[in-house]
């Protein structure tokens, strides 16, 4: 379970960079960069937790109640995930005042956020205990 977590990481985060690629290819009016990131955030949101669901805590479908409280749980899980990343992508970048180590704080936080997600995911969003 563990590779096929860090497969859907990968997928994930490419499907991301792409869809941020495309946006800028196709506008660029004003704010486009924020907005390339606000789209790919959007659907790569959505694209992570269908896959979760289904591949990693192997959660059934119970009804769109449940479903939507779910994914909204999913998604406030993922606050804590991301600012673990972007904080130590920010630490290292401060501490080491160079590009390359900004990059290995990335590639630390991104790793930890996703571990700790994937915990708070278990624990509080796919538990099983959740009736709506």
């Amino acid at each position: 379970m563990l590779l096929r977590y860090i497969l859907i990481a990968i997928l994930a985060t490419a499907i991301n960079i792409a869809i941020q690629i495309i946006f800028l290819r196709v506008y660029h009016g004003e704010n486009a960069l924020i907005l390339s990131v606000l789209c790919a955030t959007a659907i790569g949101l959505f694209l992570r937790y269908e896959l979760d669901k289904k591949y990693i805590f192997n959660a059934q479908h119970k009804n769109m109640r449940s479903d939507v409280r779910k994914f909204l749980l999913y998604s406030s899980m993922g606050i804590f995930s991301t600012a673990i990343f972007w904080l130590t992508e920010w630490a290292f970048h401060i501490i080491f005042a160079s590009n390359l180590m900004r990059y290995v704080g990335a590639g630390i936080g991104l790793s930890t956020g996703y571990y700790v997600k994937y915990h708070l995911d278990k624990k509080f969003v796919f538990n099983n205990s959740i009736s709506v």
